[in-house]
């Protein structure tokens, strides 16, 4: 089996993108192309992976026609219109023949029909992400030259010179990085800088997501398995931690990994052996570890959900990523930069922001941080002809998230902790949420900040009131 990616698809650095909602089928195919050197980011459902391609700009596509909230086709359009050059590659079961003949009509690079093999898989995307010939834009458009989603690192706060002063620091020893920070502050980012900078650049780096594998599934995606180990070990697999051999292993959400892979994960930091599952003897791998998590880890550890031991074998050089709203002017440079990258990428020329539109996004709390800023940009850059971005170019929704001045808190009264006692923990939750959500103009984006919980947390408790 193939064990690098092509010069290529290394030269462009980005990843694959397999849009797969069967969770089984997703984990074998993003073990193939791991295996084989690719970076791989998986989606469930159609939404999340038009989010993955905004975000990511990834190489290749592979698509799975049959999707839970969409017509994979559809989406296929939509990726097009984005971006005419990407290389999709459908997948589709032996009974819709007739859609992968209409999905390469409209536009498809290839198609897959289940079942496929190893090698058929890896033939397809490799054959994919070799270099097409390119439209050279008109003379006065200028061509995108910075790395997908390389925004997060712009910007010259003090802040973020400090972490880039960590990064080259610590990029060319072996110790640990635990990366921390909210969703979309550029974790994998920070963790590919500490690579790149490093005298393992030349080797694989392979990011695994702990918290989007099956529990039940992750030790063999981390350290792999034998053959016939278990129900549907079919062949060989070597896992992420044999495959980033060489070059930095990267896990994300490290903290949602279970207690019993906690275990072997600290055994691997201590002896530089894997052991895949299934197999007499261990396999020794120079691998340096870099992990992050959005979560407080400490707290984790705590609540006796992270070992106590493994996070000081983890935490040794810990770099925090800021939210958007704590790096004061960056997301100006970040919004720029962005423009004019996907303008050149649609062939469009935009003048930058408007004073109203950069006093707007310097007063946005951006829950989503950076992600969300090239998401807003992205949005503009599609729907608009060009020139100074206005505040009506900007999506709809995004005022609603303006931190203008909130309703004076006397218009609602926080409850006193006297009216508290002698209720449940229950009826006091809903309490302090309600009061918050009122405190905060009825916003339910602002309350769950204040809150520190996720917005669909709110929305779902508050419909589960509605009905008692």
């Amino acid at each position: 089996m193939t064990s690098r990616a092509t010069p290529a698809a290394k030269a462009a650095n980005a990843p694959v993108l397999l849009i797969e909602d069967t969770a089984s089928l997703a984990m074998v195919y993003r073990s193939v192309l791991t295996s084989a050197g690719h970076r791989v980011l998986v989606a469930g459902t159609a939404a999340e992976g038009l989010t993955l391609f905004r975000d990511r700009s990834p190489s290749v596509v592979l698509l799975d026609l049959l999707l839970p909230d969409r017509n994979g086709l559809e989406l296929m359009q939509d990726f097009l219109a984005l971006r005419p050059s990407a290389a999709i590659i459908v997948i589709t079961a032996n009974g819709s023949i007739a859609k992968a003949v209409e999905a390469m009509r409209a536009g498809a690079h290839e198609f897959l029909v289940k079942p496929f093999d190893e090698q058929r898989l890896l033939a397809a995307v490799e054959n994919a992400a070799r270099p097409r010939p390119v439209v050279v834009p008109p003379p006065a458009v200028p061509r995108p030259v910075s790395r997908a989603s390389s925004e997060a690192f712009i910007g010259s706060s003090p802040v973020m010179d400090r972490i880039h002063a960590t990064i080259r620091s610590v990029a060319s020893s072996m110790a640990t990085v635990f990366i921390t920070g909210e969703s979309g502050t550029g974790k994998e980012l920070c963790a590919l800088a500490v690579h790149d900078n490093s005298a393992r650049a030349s080797g694989p780096f392979i990011a695994l997501n702990c918290g989007a594998i099956p529990q039940d599934l992750l030790e063999s995606e981390v350290f792999g398995h034998m053959k016939g180990s278990f129900t549907g070990a079919v062949s060989d697999k070597p896992g992420a931690a044999t495959a980033a051999d060489g070059g930095t292993l990267f896990l994300d959400e490290v903290c949602e990994m279970a207690p019993a892979l906690q275990t072997k994960l600290l055994r691997f930091l201590q002896t530089s052996t894997v052991q895949p599952v299934g197999a007499t003897r261990p396999r020794k791998v120079n691998v340096r570890i870099i992990c992050a998590t959005n979560r407080d880890p400490a707290d984790a550890v705590r609540r006796g959900q992270f070992r106590e031991d493994l996070y000081y074998r983890l935490y040794v050089v810990p770099i925090h990523m800021p939210p958007l709203r704590e790096r004061g002017n960056d997301v100006i440079e970040i919004a720029e930069a962005a423009l004019s990258r996907f303008g050149a990428e649609e062939g469009r020329a935009f003048d930058g922001l408007a004073p109203q539109v950069a006093n707007l996004f310097r007063r946005l709390p951006w829950p989503g941080n950076v992600r969300q800023v090239l998401n807003v940009i992205r949005n503009v850059v599609v729907l608009n002809e060009g020139g100074l971005v206005t505040p009506d170019m900007l999506p709809a929704h995004l005022a609603d998230q303006d931190d203008a001045p909130e309703p004076l808190a006397a218009e609602a009264p926080a409850p006193q902790i006297d009216s508290l006692i002698g209720l449940t923990l229950a009826e006091i939750e809903r309490q302090v949420i309600e009061a918050t959500i009122a405190r905060h103009g009825g916003s339910v984006p602002k309350a769950a900040r204040v809150l520190d919980i996720a917005p669909s947390t709110l929305y779902r408790k508050r419909e589960g009131w509605a009905q008692d």
